[in-house]
C-alpha cells in the first residue's frame, strides 16, 4: 500500500470513529464498532440498533418515522449496506446476520392507505414487519415491501421489486420478483435442521 493509501485509510477510520460516537451520542444503541461512511440518521436515533462488524457505506439512510419504539431498524452483526441504500422503518425492519445489501436498494415497512375519496398522503400509513434473516444478498436496486420475510442464504436479483416471502436458499428475480432457481441445497437442508 503506498503512503498516500495508508493516510487516506487512517482518515477515513477516524471519521469513521468520530461518527460512531456521534450516533452513539445521539442515541444509536451501537453494539460495538460499526463502519460508518458519511450516513444519514436524521431523527429517532434512539429507535436503531448496529451490532458490531456492521459496514454502512456512502450515503446509506435509516430512517424512522411514526411513534418511538426501540429496536424499528435492527442490523445484526457482519451486515453490509452499500451504496444510497435506504430503510424506511414505521414499525420494524430487522436485516440478520452477514447480508450484503446492495447500492442503491430500498426496503420499506409501510404502504400510505388507498381508500377512495380521500387524498393518499392524508391516509394513514399501514405498516407490515420486514424481515431479512442471515445471509441475504440483494443485487443492486432491489425493492423491498412491507410484511416480506427473506428467507436465510436467499438471494435477490438486481433490480427485483420484492412483494411476497421468499424461502431459506432461493433465488429470486424480477418485478414482482419471482422463483429463479435455488442458491444450494445444502442451504435448505441447513435451514430445515435449524427449524426442528
Amino acid at each position: 500500500m503506498n503512503p498516500l493509501s495508508s493516510v487516506i485509510r487512517l482518515a477515513e477510520a477516524l471519521n469513521s470513529r468520530r461518527r460512531n460516537l456521534w450516533f452513539a451520542l445521539l442515541g444509536v444503541q451501537l453494539r460495538g464498532y460499526v463502519w460508518m461512511r458519511r450516513i444519514s440518521i436524521p431523527r429517532q436515533w434512539s429507535d436503531i440498533s448496529i451490532e458490531k462488524d456492521v459496514s454502512l457505506d456512502d450515503g446509506v439512510v435509516l430512517l424512522c418515522t411514526g411513534a418511538p419504539k426501540q429496536n424499528k431498524i435492527v442490523i445484526d452483526q457482519g451486515a453490509y449496506l452499500n451504496r444510497y441504500t435506504m430503510l424506511d422503518a414505521h414499525s420494524q425492519i430487522s436485516i440478520g446476520r452477514n447480508c450484503m445489501i446492495g447500492p442503491y436498494c430500498y426496503i420499506t415497512d409501510a404502504n400510505h392507505g388507498r381508500a377512495p375519496g380521500m387524498l393518499v398522503k392524508e391516509q394513514k400509513m399501514e405498516p407490515r414487519a420486514v424481515v431479512i434473516e442471515d445471509d441475504v444478498w440483494l443485487g443492486a436496486g432491489v425493492v423491498v415491501l412491507p410484511g416480506v420475510r427473506l428467507g436465510r442464504g436467499c438471494v435477490i436479483g438486481a433490480g427485483a421489486v420484492v412483494t411476497d416471502d421468499v424461502p431459506a436458499g432461493a433465488v429470486f428475480a424480477g418485478v414482482p420478483a419471482v422463483s429463479i432457481g435455488l442458491r444450494t441445497a445444502k442451504i435448505l437442508s441447513q435451514e430445515l435442521c435449524v427449524q426442528v
